[in-house]
């Protein structure tokens, strides 16, 4: 008899449902695991068999996972949950039943399950931790060059305010751009995103 899956906390509106790593772990042959995180940073170590399918890219894969998802129970994961969790809202949103796994890759780890990773693969920090550090950086980078320019106090102003409407909204453009820098990028041996969306929907 399968483990209930509980339903978790409220994101955009949407109730999400949680699995446990361990929940998750015992029913692994039964998912489709769709990870949304930067390729770069699924490279870096994964559940076993999970699909790539960058958060930003959601909306376009949302037939295959649809396919996907009419076939069997369908888990999104992220580093933390927090991503994958705003994944399943989105899909909720198109009619497309997904669950999150709670804690994300670092919870399943930390339980001790396996990940895959290509041979010599680095793991990227998680993209929360890059998000952090450059707002930061560039906050801090604003504060001090103010002191000799005072317009420069805009740029520390300006990143307060989209991490206010990263709040609000639930979004973060930051990442977006980050997403996109070369140590997040796929690697040479990547399964390239049409390849993968074919495999959701056959």
């Amino acid at each position: 008899m399968s483990t209930p899956i509980e339903p978790a906390t409220s994101v955009a509106a949407a109730t999400v449902t949680a699995v446990t790593p361990g929940q998750a772990a015992a029913r692994l042959g039964e998912f489709t695991v769709v990870d949304v995180r930067s390729a770069g940073e699924y490279a870096g170590g994964h559940l076993p068999g999970a699909h790539n399918i960058p958060l930003e890219r959601l909306d376009e894969a949302a037939d295959a996972l649809g396919a996907a998802a009419a076939r069997g129970p369908l888990l999104l994961v992220c580093a933390s949950g927090n991503r994958s969790a705003k994944g399943c809202a989105r899909l909720a949103g198109r009619g497309v039943e997904a669950a999150t796994l709670e804690g994300g890759t670092s919870a399943w780890a930390a339980a001790g399950h396996p990940v895959e990773r290509p041979a010599g693969a680095r793991a990227p920090w998680p993209m929360d931790r890059q998000v952090r550090l450059a707002a930061g950086s560039l906050v801090a980078a604003g504060f001090v060059a103010g002191r000799f320019w005072r317009p420069a106090h805009w740029l520390s102003g300006a990143i307060g305010a989209g991490l206010v409407f990263s709040g609000v909204t639930n979004t973060c453009g930051m990442a977006a751009v980050l997403a996109r820098l070369p140590h997040n990028r796929p690697a040479g041996d990547a399964v390239p995103f049409e390849e993968t969306l074919a495999r959701l929907a056959a």
